[in-house]
């Protein structure tokens, strides 16, 4: 699988919280579709904070793998 960490800020992107995350402030975790891949960042530290660049067949799969 081929992740790595993306420093740098990526624009146009729309972000989606993940509904797993509650409102109480927990673990809440953000994705956005890019058209090569799919990026994954901490909503608490959006803007700042780092974020995972997952390929989109590695995302397809990992998606398929924890559904149900």
């Amino acid at each position: 699988m081929s992740v790595e960490q993306v420093p740098e800020h990526v624009d146009r992107l729309r972000w989606f919280k993940s509904s797993y995350s509650g409102s109480g402030g927990g673990n809440c975790v953000e994705v956005a579709a890019g058209l090569d891949a799919v990026y994954v960042r901490d909503s608490k530290v959006a803007g700042d904070g780092p974020m995972l660049r997952v390929g989109r067949d590695e995302w397809a799969t990992f998606v398929e793998l924890t559904a149900g």
